[in-house]
């Protein structure tokens, strides 16, 4: 009985742990929401002087109700999640479907396959009436909403189908190399995600992307020219410049690169284009630009890939200590065969206790932008990316006035304010 006592301890003490750093996180992201609400409803009255020029005060209020609306869903999806979390793991959620796929498809690969894909397909499920309501109901109250319920209900079916198609294969080789890669196993299962995170990169472009929007030739061929002179002052090449049809989804707009090296494409949304003049859509084009100028992308992709061969190296530990599994609601498998509850367990908690360190990566990518920026008022001009920058700021119902602590948490951009006074404008 006392040669049980240690791994008792460890997990319980993984129990405690977890619960307490669970309500840490819960406590501290409903503290951030709560400072955002009242930080931008304290603000909502009153366009701050340094837009009081370009932004009217119905867009200003406009803004702040919808970041209001956002955060009060907020809450429910957090509450959402925590309890989801719990059920999972300490009531013991996963261990039950665990257990129930082991009776209908008996003890092997395909069953811990099953459990992880299981897993997935429940909470797609779950989180499908908080879809709907953000779509239908929160956008559709703010005029973003161009989206009916047949070409949802079509965009969910495509997901679920390329998910499967994509994900069935890598799910089953990262479960496949777990099990029989030996000590190892995780470097293996690292280089395999990695590489297929790079084919699919690839292929996204021409087989991906197009099953949802439908991409054209820009047609405006001023506009065209002007970015084409613009990439190659920036010593940058384009394989061509594409229209995405965005606007049958939803009134927000943006810009984006796909492809890699010279294959590079470039795309606008349609309502983009609608929205800002050729100068603005060249200082747009430009701060894009600066990302790969800076080498932004390369440095983010090579940050994710050590930081996900941490996760494997520290996965490859804790698949070997009961009290990983105890600890958290589920009864490990006596032949071994524990790669999935390992994996799903893994992908839950580690970001509950993550989150303390987003503060991190937020600040280098709010200082990414910032070089963007320079970058385009370098390339382009200042007062055009200024005056882009406001229209999508406007266009888009994004508040001026975001709680600083909540923009140290979450926001990859800086605000408006800060990004036009390094500008100069």
């Amino acid at each position: 009985m006392d040669l049980h006592l240690p791994a008792m301890n460890l997990s319980t003490s993984m129990s405690v742990a977890f619960g307490l750093v669970l309500l840490l996180n819960t406590l501290a992201k409903l503290w951030l929401l709560t400072r955002q609400v009242k930080h931008v409803a304290l603000h909502r009255a009153q366009v701050p002087p340094a837009f009081a020029r370009s932004i009217d005060l119905p867009s200003h209020q406009k803004a702040a109700d919808y970041t209001l609306a956002k955060s009060r869903l907020a809450w429910y999806d957090l509450a959402l999640d925590a309890l989801l979390l719990v059920a999972w793991t300490l009531i013991g959620g996963l261990s039950w479907l665990d257990q129930a796929l082991l009776q209908w498809i008996g003890p092997g690969l395909w069953q811990q396959v099953a459990l992880v894909g299981g897993f997935i397909l429940i909470g797609g499920v779950i989180n499908l009436p908080m879809s709907w309501y953000q779509t239908f109901v929160l956008e559709q109250q703010f005029g973003f909403n161009r989206m009916t319920l047949s070409l949802w209900w079509s965009d969910m079916a495509k997901g679920v189908a390329v998910g499967t198609v994509l994900g069935l294969p890598i799910i089953f080789l990262v479960l496949w190399l777990m099990q029989a890669g030996g000590d190892t196993w995780w470097l293996y299962a690292w280089a395999a995600l990695a590489v297929y995170q790079l084919f699919v990169m690839w292929i996204a472009p021409n087989l991906i992307m197009p099953l949802f929007n439908k991409f054209t030739p820009l047609e405006d061929l001023a506009l065209e020219a002007r970015v084409s002179a613009l990439m190659q002052r920036a010593g940058f090449t384009a394989k061509g410049f594409f229209v995405m049809d965005g606007s049958r989804r939803s009134a927000h707009s943006n810009a984006f690169f796909t492809g890699f090296g010279a294959h590079k494409r470039v795309v606008f949304f349609d309502t983009l284009l609608k929205q800002l003049t050729a100068d603005e859509m060249e200082a747009v084009l430009a701060h894009e630009l600066g990302h790969f100028k800076h080498k932004h992308i390369t440095q983010m992709m090579l940050l994710q890939t050590v930081q996900s061969l941490l996760g494997f190296a520290l996965l490859g530990w804790l698949i070997q200590q009961t009290w990983f599994f105890t600890g958290l609601g589920v009864q490990p498998h006596m032949d071994g065969t524990n790669q999935a509850l390992a994996l799903l367990l893994f992908l839950m908690v580690m970001p509950v206790a993550m989150f303390f360190l987003s503060p991190l990566s937020a600040l280098h990518s709010r200082r990414c932008e910032f070089q963007a920026d320079a970058f385009a008022a370098t390339h382009a001009s200042a007062n055009h990316l200024a005056s882009a920058l406001l229209k999508l700021y406007q266009d888009n119902a994004t508040t001026l006035t975001p709680d600083p602590w909540y923009v140290a948490f979450y926001h990859s951009h800086p605000p408006a304010a800060q990004r036009l006074a390094r500008m100069g404008t």
